[in-house]
């Protein structure tokens, strides 16, 4: 009878390895009014998010009026950033990108200012251009676009700019999430100077009676100025056009428009708002006065003041295309961000003496496409 073959014994006698979970991204975006955070690991071609931080911090509060960056709003974002490093540390993040945009674009002291934050938090932010912006936030809205689209316009409205961008539909569809990646089909995009922090202060010396009707001059006056120039109300006439509102404001006011008694991302994002019904909700938010907007359970106290600039913006770009539904987008520059980290061509990292240079911190920066 043949010995039977003793089994090989383990080396080290270490135990069976484990399926390892999926790595973790987060994208970090520093704007004008907000500061968010989204973490989220890779699933199906996409993502599953695992946690989620948004605090108001008015970085560019006064800047139109100073050109800087002022005390109190930097200690309000190291504040908001403090709260997300720390978040980042207990959930081990190790893919992180960090972002900043119009407040630090505009900036005298925005570059010492990214250069603090690093300092105090060790969070490594790039300030990206505008058509970046444009770009992530496209991709971060890429499957809201209707199937049967021809044109449509991403509008991206932030606190101190906003972000206007024509796209080939039907090119979006052939090239797929990867093409867009590389290379979105955007035929015309724009950056106005005016967001809802920067409009607002422009008109704060004016009631709200009186105010309204000059934003929304001034915003028509630029939108309209772009429009003309690049055929967009030609490439928006079809009835298949439409638009994707990506911003806080296009959310409260969904949440307004679709009567939420507390706000629920499931039944905002994604859905259709019509030209005439999104008006009524707008003019009956800027009758109620800051105060009244208040109530609304999807506005609150911190968006109040920031609706009527933000309803200017809405109005001022849907005049392009009084016939084309909305799609409220509750996403757009931190997907595009995450995205872009998990699917996107990755840049080689430049080596220095053999080794990676890689700077020590919670903060390991991936840049993409």
């Amino acid at each position: 009878m043949a010995e039977k073959k003793s089994r090989r014994p383990r080396s080290n006698d270490r135990p069976p390895r484990r399926k390892e979970k999926a790595p973790l991204y987060a994208a970090v975006d520093l704007g004008t009014n907000n500061c968010r955070l989204l973490v989220a690991a890779p699933h199906r071609g996409g993502f599953t998010v695992v946690d989620s931080h948004s605090q108001i911090a008015r970085l560019g509060e006064g800047l139109a009026q100073t050109g800087r960056l002022s005390e109190p709003a930097m200690n309000r974002a190291y504040n908001a950033l403090d709260a997300i490093a720390k978040k980042l540390k207990a959930r081990r993040v190790g893919r992180i990108r960090c972002i900043a945009t119009e407040a630090c674009r505009k900036a005298e002291n925005g570059g010492e200012f990214i250069q603090t934050i690093q300092e105090r938090t060790g969070l490594s932010f790039k300030v990206i251009g505008a058509q970046e912006e444009a770009r992530l936030a496209l991709i971060g809205c890429h499957n809201l676009i209707h199937p049967k689209a021809e044109h449509i316009l991403v509008l991206d409205i932030g606190g101190g700019s906003t972000e206007l961008s024509l796209v080939d539909a039907a090119k979006a569809r052939e090239l797929g999430l990867k093409g867009m990646l590389h290379k979105p089909p955007i035929k015309a995009w724009t950056s106005i100077p005016l967001g809802v922090v920067t409009l607002t202060e422009a008109f704060s010396h004016l009631d709200e009676a009186e105010a309204y009707p000059q934003m929304l001059e001034k915003a028509k006056d630029y939108v309209e100025r772009w429009a003309e120039k690049h055929g967009v109300r030609e490439a928006l006439s079809s009835e298949t056009a439409h638009i994707i509102g990506t911003s806080g404001t296009v959310t409260c006011v969904a949440g307004v428009y679709f009567g939420l008694e507390r706000y629920r991302r499931d039944l905002v994002d994604g859905k259709w708002m019509s030209h005439e019904g999104c008006h009524a909700t707008m003019t009956e938010l800027i009758e109620a006065g800051p105060e009244g907007r208040a109530d609304f359970p999807t506005i609150g106290e911190d968006r109040a003041g920031l609706m009527l600039a933000g309803c200017a913006l809405v109005e001022a770009v849907w005049a392009l295309a009084p016939q084309a539904r909305m799609r409220v987008a509750d996403r757009g520059l931190r997907e595009g961000l995450l995205l872009s980290m998990m699917r996107g061509p990755k840049k080689r990292r430049r080596r220095r003496g053999g080794r990676r240079n890689r700077k020590a911190g919670p903060a390991t920066e991936v840049e993409a496409g």
